[in-house]
């Protein structure tokens, strides 16, 4: 027994490291290929369309979103998740590698062709991303303790932030001092070599077989097994809905660079170094936060966040001047890690081993809806009535997902 304690103990520390490796140099690569970034400024050279710009981060969320729910059958049967994880993985970082072919080629195969490709290359990469990430929780969940998961995906999320910070100055450098097209085909290429030693540090993960067990709940239909959890299990029905609601609390924080910019005389480079600071406060509050959940509980830290959030909206709404903003985007930092780490964190409570692919799966897809529409609205609120309506209506939003 003690013998299995060790080995275990063993694995543990073994599956932290390489997996925290993992998400650094994963981090490392997105900041080469930001999706909000140096892929729309790619797609700027291509294009004028704003609407084109907006499609590039939403079809990497829908990418990621929607498919996770229709895995969960298949998951269900795995003794181990790991050979899934590391083959679906490919097909969401291969595209960067694809993309950089597209870039160099770009002059050659002419604008319009470039923008196909680069946009079928985007779909690629959105759908591998959703079709890896349903496994990928669930290897967590395995390997990773409950007692230290959420300080984990946070301090995960904080080496993921600080290696994009430095990969996104250098993406900086590359795309000012080389010419084009080489410069964006070298920012895309460093992605997917980063991303190829993310897969390296990834596959030395360890896991152990786990049993199978036969669930009467995976004989029905995906859908009739979603309306049985639904239905059943009222903690996680409301947990959804606060998922959701938690979208439109924080839809003021897309707003945070460019009204103190267009409204309150904010220069360009006063709103970099708050740009600046917000990953710095991500990259405190990513592990700050995720120990909270862990050492006391995984609700108290979302209320935290939370609660961040509607101050910073309020803030933002009552704001004299632009210095406010060197606070709100902090505030913002915190409810944005209580959206991405502790909710993903508390999503893998719910539920057993048997049919947590199918709770990750719903938590994850049924959101969309409020994912996609949340900053839409937004948008429209601001455009029709001013940014102080979008900042009340979000922290009204903030005050019912409390």
């Amino acid at each position: 027994i003690q013998a299995m304690k060790t080995e275990s103990e063993k694995n543990l520390r073994h599956n932290y490291i390489v997996n925290l490796l993992d998400g650094a140099f994963f981090g490392f690569g997105i900041g080469f290929a930001s999706f909000t970034g140096v892929i729309q400024l790619f797609v700027g050279t291509l294009t004028n369309s704003a609407t084109l710009f907006g499609l590039v981060p939403a079809i990497h969320s829908a990418g990621w979103q929607v498919p996770q729910v229709l895995m969960a059958r298949r998951l269900h049967k795995m003794e181990r998740y790991r050979p899934f994880v590391m083959f679906m993985t490919i097909q969401e970082r291969l595209p960067f590698l694809a993309l950089a072919i597209t870039a160099w080629l770009a002059p050659t195969i002419g604008s319009e062709a470039a923008l196909w490709f680069t946009f079928i290359i985007l779909i690629w990469q959105g759908l591998g991303g959703g079709l890896t990430a349903n496994a990928w929780q669930n290897l967590i969940a395995k390997i990773i303790p409950s007692d230290y998961r959420a300080t984990f995906l946070g301090l995960q999320s904080a080496a993921a932030n600080l290696f994009a910070a430095g990969s996104s100055s250098l993406a900086g450098i590359i795309l000012f001092t080389v010419r084009y097209p080489t410069n964006y085909a070298g920012c895309f290429f460093l992605a997917a070599a980063s991303m190829a030693l993310s897969w390296f540090f990834l596959n030395m993960t360890r896991e152990t077989n786990r049993p199978i067990e036969p669930d009467v709940q995976m004989r029905g239909s995906l859908w009739s097994n979603i309306r049985n959890i639904l239905s059943r299990d009222k903690g996680f029905r409301w947990f959804v809905i606060v998922r959701m609601l938690f979208q439109f609390a924080l839809m003021s924080s897309a707003f945070y660079t460019i009204y103190p910019t267009k409204q309150l005389g904010m220069t360009t480079d006063a709103a970099g170094i708050m740009l600046g600071e917000l990953l710095i406060a991500q990259v405190v509050a990513n592990p700050l936060l995720g120990w909270l959940a862990d050492r006391f509980s995984r609700k108290i830290a979302l209320q935290v966040g939370l609660f961040a959030g509607l101050i910073g909206s309020i803030l933002a709404w009552l704001a004299p001047n632009a210095s406010y903003f060197y606070v709100i985007v902090v505030l913002s930092a915190l409810a944005n890690v209580a959206f991405w780490v502790i909710t993903m964190a508390l999503t893998l409570d719910y539920g057993n081993e048997q049919d947590r692919p199918t709770y990750v799966g719903i938590a994850n897809t049924l959101i969309f809806p409020a994912t996609f529409g949340a900053p839409l609205i937004g948008g429209w609120l601001a455009d029709a009535f001013g940014y102080s309506i979008t900042f009340i209506a979000s922290a009204l939003a903030a005050i019912a997902t409390m």
